[in-house]
């Protein structure tokens, strides 16, 4: 016994191999739970706010989008404001929900092959493009883009808390908390969640306000451009302080979530927590993400391809089956049904239905299909909580010397407040009835006198 708990500390103290337990955390039934109820929330939320259709597209004449006005951004930026006008009247229009999510899925999918490839320029380009998608919606679709972007926040502060309770509970101990704790620990640090993100955007909003104002001192004549070249060296300093935040938000916004998870801090001793990591281990936190990076997407090829391979046992199991044709000439199942493939698991555009029991049965097929394809959607959600909170303990280990066991307890209840358990009902009524009765009989019980004995008798 002794002999192998030796051969294994040389082995468990490279922490990154802790990053490769994700999988088995990852596909845990409490977080696919909770992962897929926050999907569906945010899914429902932007399909609910599309209904404005505010997004101007080109369509063909089968109902293909064409182009859509994120394309034409990221292509020509300049070219955007002519075609919204060309096309307002006549084009057609989508949600900019719908817009972002089909963009971000090519993005990503993208992503993966470029990083299964090694063609890490290639990565940097999706993700760039990404995140100039988020700043198309933020310049011309503002409103939508500020309420959507808080009902996100406020779903993933709740679940992405609750998957990093688990996990680091699971990485911690080896305990497997249930559900409902998990989730009431995310509300009763939704606070914390919610604006552990926002903090470091205040602060560089404050900051980058100082500099604006000094810009607009500049436009005095002739003192203003003497007053900014006189605080020049403030404002530069200033930048320098918002670049640090920028960067430190950026690389550090995974262990946010993990510091509250397992530290119960509130929203700025988490900042102060993932900053610190950051700028103490840069080349360590960065060998840890690119880790999980790479065991992710290996991880989710393979849970996609259980899905695809899922779908199409079951398609050419009822294909077997399903042998005639509708009123349109066209096989039930291919109207019901599209092929689905790995790169689009719910299938091709439908084939028109003949009647409306085909119509019931391809909206229910097809809703179970979207439920498998959530379900992998699930995973990834799942599998990146539950690594940053890995990477979390290792960093802090490294940084902090604090052990990996060491994980956040719910405060213990005073001595004079009273729980009701199992234990208390049995015991405590019995140890304070015994002396009660003793006092009650000797109360009871009068003494007496000698003189009145014999008479008595």
């Amino acid at each position: 016994m002794d002999s192998e708990e030796l051969s294994l500390k040389p082995w468990d103290n490279f922490l990154f191999t802790k990053i490769f337990r994700t999988f088995r955390m990852a596909v845990q039934p409490g977080k696919l739970t909770i992962a897929f109820s926050a999907i569906t929330l945010i899914c429902a939320a932007g399909w609910v706010m599309d209904f404005t259709n505010t997004v101007v597209v080109l369509k063909d004449t089968q109902g293909n989008v064409v182009s859509t006005e994120l394309q034409i951004y990221l292509t020509n930026p300049d070219m955007l404001q002519p075609y919204i006008e060309s096309y307002k009247e006549k084009g057609a229009r989508i949600g900019v929900f719908s817009t972002v999510w089909h963009f971000a899925a090519q993005r990503f999918h993208g992503t993966l092959n470029s990083l299964f490839a090694f063609n890490l320029p290639d990565v940097a380009v999706n993700i760039a493009d990404y995140f100039k998608a988020l700043g198309w919606a933020m310049k011309y679709h503002p409103f939508y883009s500020i309420i959507f972007f808080v009902i996100k926040l406020a779903v993933i502060a709740l679940a992405g808390g609750s998957i990093c309770r688990i996990a680091a509970l699971q990485s911690a101990r080896g305990e497997k908390p249930g559900l409902s704790e998990a989730i009431r620990f995310g509300t009763k640090k939704f606070k914390s969640f919610f604006t552990a993100p926002l903090v470091p955007l205040a602060i560089c909003t404050c900051m980058g306000l100082l500099i604006f104002l000094l810009g607009l001192i500049a436009n005095i004549p002739r003192v203003g451009e003497l007053i900014m070249a006189i605080f020049m060296f403030l404002a530069l300093l200033t930048g320098a302080l918002v670049t640090i935040v920028l960067i430190g938000t950026i690389a550090g916004f995974n262990l946010m979530f993990p510091a509250i998870a397992y530290d119960g801090s509130d929203c700025f001793d988490a900042v102060s927590r993932s900053f610190n990591y950051v700028y103490s281990r840069p080349w360590r936190m960065a060998f840890y993400t690119a880790t999980a990076a790479l065991y992710g997407a290996i991880c989710y090829t393979f849970v996609r391809f259980f899905a695809f391979l899922l779908l199409w046992v079951t398609r050419w199991s009822l294909q077997l089956g399903i042998f005639t044709e509708n009123g349109s000439r066209v096989n039930k199942l291919d109207a019901i049904w599209p092929q689905p493939s790995f790169m689009n698991l719910p299938g091709p555009a439908p084939l028109p239905t003949a009647n409306w029991t085909e119509d019931i049965a391809a909206f229910l097929v097809s809703l179970c299909v979207l439920i498998v394809t959530g379900l992998v959607v699930s995973f990834v959600i799942s599998f990146y909580f539950s690594a940053n909170t890995i990477i979390y303990a290792a960093l802090r280990n490294r940084v902090d010397d604090t052990p990996l066991q060491d994980v956040y307890r719910h405060p213990e209840q005073p001595k004079d407040t009273k729980i009701d358990t199992p234990d208390n009902d049995k015991t405590d009524p019995a140890e304070n009835k015994k002396p009660k009765s003793k006092k009650r009989q000797s109360k009871k019980i009068p003494k007496i006198p000698e003189d009145k004995a014999p008479s008595e008798q």
